[in-house]
């Protein structure tokens, strides 16, 4: 349940909309619940104003839907990532409205009350066109969270000039996600460009000297820009959730 939607039972027990009875039904459900191969979080949105992620990948169809089930049951719907095409496809037909998206591989159902909306825009930007899928998953996670999103695509430093030229568009964001494998030089150029929160994405993304992100990750965290924050690699949720958390604040 989210906060607003917890706010707005107890206020209909104010106004004697709804009888205090009828309220504790909403606010029942445990902590948690076991369904044998998992333990949900059902009051994660309280605490977080957001419902538990499911992190797809490794479960199987059923595992999948028996845990969105349980979550979309309580009416804040859910947001799922690294999905399989065999788990979107399960997603799409037991849930009206849920939106899949095979590149980001995401499936997202929006819950009945929407969330709060953050302030200003989360700029995500990639260094190449094959950054897309983390990065996408970066933007379904950051509308998910109630955020505007601006989208950058292929500025790589291999011609600079493109970035060069999105200077105005990275300086209206109120956080920047850059997402780039490789030689993962592009979070430091922009982290010199602009005041705002850069959040670095490093990708596997890269020939074999590249370790699978590993030299991007450590470009990142070496960068001569003040203040670049640096996630895991390929980890364009995380780094969504940072931002979101900045433009709740």
């Amino acid at each position: 349940m989210l906060p607003e939607r917890a706010l707005e039972v107890l206020q209909s027990v104010a106004t004697g909309r709804l009888a205090p009875a009828d309220a504790v039904e909403h606010f029942a459900a445990p902590p948690v619940e076991s369904l044998g191969f998992a333990t949900v979080d059902t009051h994660r949105a309280l605490r977080q104003g957001f419902p538990e992620v499911i992190y797809a990948q490794g479960k199987t169809v059923e595992q999948f839907v028996g845990i969105a089930e349980r979550l979309s049951e309580r009416g804040d719907g859910f947001l799922a990532t690294r999905t399989s095409p065999d788990q979107r496809a399960a997603a799409a037909a037991r849930f009206e409205g849920c939106l899949v998206d095979d590149v980001a591989r995401t499936a997202w159902l929006p819950g009945r009350t929407p969330v709060p909306r953050g302030t200003g825009t989360v700029c995500v930007v990639t260094a190449g066109t094959t950054d897309l899928p983390v990065a996408d998953e970066c933007a379904v996670t950051l509308a998910a969270l109630g955020n505007d999103v601006a989208r950058i695509t292929d500025v790589g430093v291999a011609g600079i000039h493109r970035v060069l030229g999105q200077v105005t568009s990275l300086r209206s964001a109120r956080v920047v996600v850059v997402v780039a494998g490789m030689d993962g030089a592009l979070p430091s150029v922009v982290g010199g460009l602009v005041a705002c929160p850069v959040i670095a994405v490093p990708t596997s993304v890269g020939y074999g000297a590249a370790f699978g992100g590993v030299a991007p990750l450590l470009t990142a965290l070496n960068s001569c820009a003040a203040g670049v924050t640096v996630v895991n690699i390929d980890n364009g949720f995380g780094a969504a959730v940072a931002a979101s958390r900045i433009t709740h604040a």
